[in-house]
């Protein structure tokens, strides 16, 4: 029921897993009391929400396999309850038996007993095979239909598959690595705030282990739960995906010519760059302005600030029209608004609603922040553009567009070195990370210089 409950809170609401499931699974605790309601039980939940949500797109090519009618003339939460069953089947290792009973119950109960009697009809056809035999029937040869094929079989929309294989290049293995790594789910990474936390502390947590690449980043490799750490309680440590980090890291660490003392977060919600670039800033006397333009996300941004070892000021202001002077700063982030598309692990209900319209609508703001951040730096200063998607469109797209402008009186920094360590940055001298090769969210980054 609990995972039923998410599920519609995301198809009617537009709602994100991540958000509505932690109220959903605290209400059970409370209700059931922890002898009947475990981690186990929170676990079962969690894998159910998110597998379903993952492989919607093949499930739903083998559920039209199955019944007798177009999946639009489905009724959506009847659709809701076959896509737990399906996951459940061909997902998990739930005996088969269990998985047909188990959702025919609950589409007893929120459905009625006739639906329930179309739910156990469909099921029991889906059983009679596996994923990989499904797959054979549903998937078209790769030969005949490459993206497609690779759509089905990996549940992404074709048009995403399209894009990530253009930003990404390469052949066949490539893609289908990343596809993979889109489907995984990502381990919980920490950040020790500099002068708040250390990385020591944090690895004190039962299955903490050192980050991969930042310093500052420490993985919960069991899944663990951040809000049991202290360090988290107490705004001292936050959750932060480690190539967010080192974006945050490489802009901070960009050689400047002449001063360092103020810094600039553009696009600072929900604050976990800001709060790493100024915890960074206070170690060097330099101060940071957070801007943000919803109200409500600057209050996030305050709220991940609070406690800062230096001083610091959050502002809710327009990124396009600012109120602060050109050339005020020394450093400047901006992390653009975009598709999300490099957060799939995390959000992956995001690869289902976003359209290739979504890129139109991003576009011209994408390339207004940046001017912005290019006339809000001095001469000698560097800005950041950054944002959560590999599609070249919101990338090296936004970038060269932008800097024709400029001529030479910008200049494109090798982000590369810095980003110590980290293998397979490509031919530079702007930066992709990938989940498959990195771990991380696939976070874009280009460091530009202002030279006159």
């Amino acid at each position: 029921m609990l995972a039923f409950e998410a599920l519609r809170a995301v198809d009617e609401r537009d709602a994100y897993a991540n958000l509505v499931l932690p109220p959903l699974l605290r209400r059970a605790r409370e209700k059931e009391g922890p002898d009947k309601f475990d981690g186990r039980d929170a676990a079962l939940a969690t894998e159910l929400v998110y597998g379903t949500l993952r492989w919607q797109g093949t499930y739903d090519a083998v559920i039209a396999e199955c019944v007798d009618r177009p999946l639009r003339e489905v009724d959506p939460p009847v659709l809701d309850v076959l896509s737990l069953g399906v996951h459940q089947l061909l997902g998990t290792r739930i005996p088969t038996h269990a998985a047909v009973s188990a959702s025919v119950d609950l589409a007893r109960v929120v459905l009625g007993d006739g639906r329930a009697k179309f739910v156990n009809a469909v099921l029991r056809k889906v059983a009679q095979d596996d994923l990989d035999g499904w797959l054979r029937r549903v998937a078209p040869p790769y030969d005949d239909d490459p993206e497609e094929h690779l759509a089905v079989v990996h549940s992404h929309p074709r048009w995403v598959v399209s894009a990530l294989w253009d930003s990404l290049g390469g052949g066949r293995a490539g893609i289908e690595d990343l596809l993979e790594a889109d489907n995984e789910r990502p381990e919980v990474t920490l950040v020790a705030r500099p002068g708040r936390a250390t990385t020591e502390e944090l690895l004190g947590e039962q299955s903490a282990v050192p980050g991969r690449w930042s310093p500052y980043a420490v993985r919960l490799a069991e899944g663990g739960e951040p809000g049991a750490v202290d360090a988290v309680r107490e705004n001292r440590a936050g959750v932060q995906d480690e190539g967010s980090q080192l974006v945050a890291l490489a802009l901070a660490n960009a050689p400047l010519d002449g001063p360092d003392k103020a810094w600039l977060d553009g696009c600072a919600g929900p604050g976990g760059k800001a709060a790493l670039l100024a915890a960074l800033a206070a170690e060097r006397g330099a101060v940071l302005l957070a801007s943000e333009k919803q109200p409500h996300r600057a209050g996030l941004v305050a709220k991940a600030l609070d406690g800062n070892p230096g001083p610091y000021q959050v502002i809710a202001a327009d990124g396009t029209r600012p109120p602060w002077r050109p050339g005020s700063f020394d450093r400047v982030l901006m992390d653009v608004p975009c598709t999300g598309l490099g957060a799939l692990r995390r959000r992956p209900e995001a690869r289902w609603r976003r359209r290739p319209e979504d890129l139109e609508g991003f576009a011209p703001l994408q390339r207004a922040l940046l001017r912005t951040a290019l006339e809000s730096v001095r001469v000698g200063g560097v800005v950041g553009y950054a944002t959560c998607s590999p599609h070249l469109a919101e990338t090296r797209a936004v970038v060269q567009d932008v800097l024709k402008q400029y001529g030479d009186t910008v200049d494109v920094v090798d982000a590369r070195p810095l980003l110590a360590g980290v293998p397979e940055l490509g031919e530079g001298p702007d930066v992709q990370l990938w989940p498959h090769l990195h771990g991380t969210d696939a976070m874009y980054l280009a460091l530009i210089r202002r030279t006159a």
